[in-house]
């Protein structure tokens, strides 16, 4: 088939690479020329195990360009990946979806071949039969479901592990509302080998909410179990090992730390709350889960200070400045109100991650970053883990004053040692 994804961000980026790698021909349409110029040669333009490969193998079949007509003109499908980012209030702002949708309709206003319109961006239930629609429908003169095709295909895509959750997902959920689109994404993803949800559009974009705040709830119901086996002395593994043995409990994403960061989990669990307060129904669940998420970090510093009291003056280093492993993503890392909370504190901060310390200086330039693990440990006087990089399990903390955040257990032998929730 031939597919356009407008956007080149992570979800855009991953999904095309994928979609191309089945066989597909992919047109990528992004505004940033640099991004087009990037995909258009065959790499990545964010960071994910395995994608330049991918986009380099799948050449022939990819193209990339900042003309969206061009684009359109020449797909049977077009999926929308572009950002959702949160307004202050903590709902979206659908700002770049809008934009999209008015730039698809001016073209399929001149287009007579049926076109499906998909849109991969998450958005709150009823945002692609409510906004999405009416800008299309403006700006074509077109009715959708009849003229063209309109449709809801949310992502799952894990940073770090992209690749594999596209090509071997729990699910599949395709949200449709006319036969047409249906078709063409079943189509699509036939040789996806997944159970395949086919349901109504605003289904299909709550399932997508419903996924990541059901997980986001399960890690700070996780944390205040955490903090509870703290005080009393149990390790909180322990606990939720035999909790996670009930079948219908499952053990995934019940391990305590400093909480749940990146561009998915914070965003959609205030979006959610900010609908629900819009809907006239208070969300007093995920209110405490976002409220637990915020304090959890700090507990940290809580910990360190038992230690050395006053850290003015003190060198601390932070290991890990990614929200998770694998990733150069640092969007909401809980490394951030940690750093905050230790310079108020007057202390002198030295940081290292293996990915993220380029990012991370836009934000924090006046720290100190470190060459290496190994000089950041040598030189502290403390260290705070705080992403469970996998080289940090091979490292000598030996006589050192650490604070996990993260479970790294190496980290535990021949130091001054304590976990945040254990």
């Amino acid at each position: 088939m031939k597919i356009s994804i407008l956007g080149c961000g992570y979800v855009g980026a991953v999904t095309g690479a994928c979609f191309a790698e089945l066989g597909n021909a992919v047109v990528f349409v992004d505004i940033d020329p640099a991004k087009v110029a990037t995909i258009a040669d065959g790499r990545s333009p964010i960071y994910e195990p395995g994608l330049d490969e991918l986009l380099s193998k799948s050449l022939s079949r990819i193209s990339a360009t900042t003309n969206t007509k061009q684009a359109v003109d020449g797909t049977e499908i077009t999926f929308i990946a572009v950002g959702t980012p949160s307004r202050p209030d903590g709902s979206i702002d659908l700002a770049y979806i809008e934009s999209a949708c008015r730039d698809i309709g001016a073209v399929l206003k001149e287009k007579d071949a049926y076109h499906i319109v998909v849109v991969k961006s998450t958005v709150l239930s009823g945002t692609t039969e409510g906004i999405a629609r009416r800008i299309l429908e403006e700006a074509s003169g077109k009715t959708a479901h009849l003229d063209f095709g309109l449709a809801s295909n949310p992502e799952f895509l894990k940073e770090g592990s992209a690749l594999p959750d596209f090509f071997e997902p729990d699910r599949i959920v395709i949200g449709v509302a006319d036969d047409a689109s249906r078709e063409a994404l079943e189509r699509l993803y036939a040789a996806i080998d997944c159970p395949k949800l086919v349901t109504t559009i605003p289904v299909a974009e709550m399932i997508k909410y419903v996924s990541n705040a059901f997980l986001a709830t399960k890690i700070s119901f996780a944390n205040e179990i955490g903090n509870l086996c703290k005080t009393l002395g149990i390790d909180t593994a322990e606990v939720f090992a035999g909790v996670g043995m009930d079948g219908r409990i499952n053990p995934a994403f019940f391990r305590s730390g400093i909480g749940f960061g990146g561009s998915c989990f914070p965003k959609d669990v205030r979006a959610l709350i900010a609908q629900a307060k819009a809907a006239g129904v208070p969300p007093k669940i995920l209110s405490s889960v976002v409220a637990v998420n915020e304090e959890q970090p700090l507990r940290l510093v809580g910990l360190l200070k038992k230690h050395i009291p006053d850290l003015k003056g003190r060198t601390i280093g932070v290991l890990g400045l990614a929200f998770k492993p694998d990733t150069d993503d640092i969007r909401e890392s809980r490394a951030i109100p940690i750093i905050e909370e230790l310079l108020k504190e007057g202390a002198a901060v030295m940081a290292y991650d293996p990915l993220a310390m380029d990012s991370f200086g836009t934000l924090f330039p006046d720290i100190s970053y470190a060459s290496s693990a190994e000089d950041l440990i040598q030189t502290a006087d403390a260290v705070l883990l705080t992403t469970e990089w996998k080289e940090f399990e091979a490292l000598d903390y030996t006589g050192k004053l650490v604070i996990d955040g993260r479970r790294v257990p190496k980290a535990a032998v021949g130091s001054i040692y304590e976990g945040v929730c254990w």
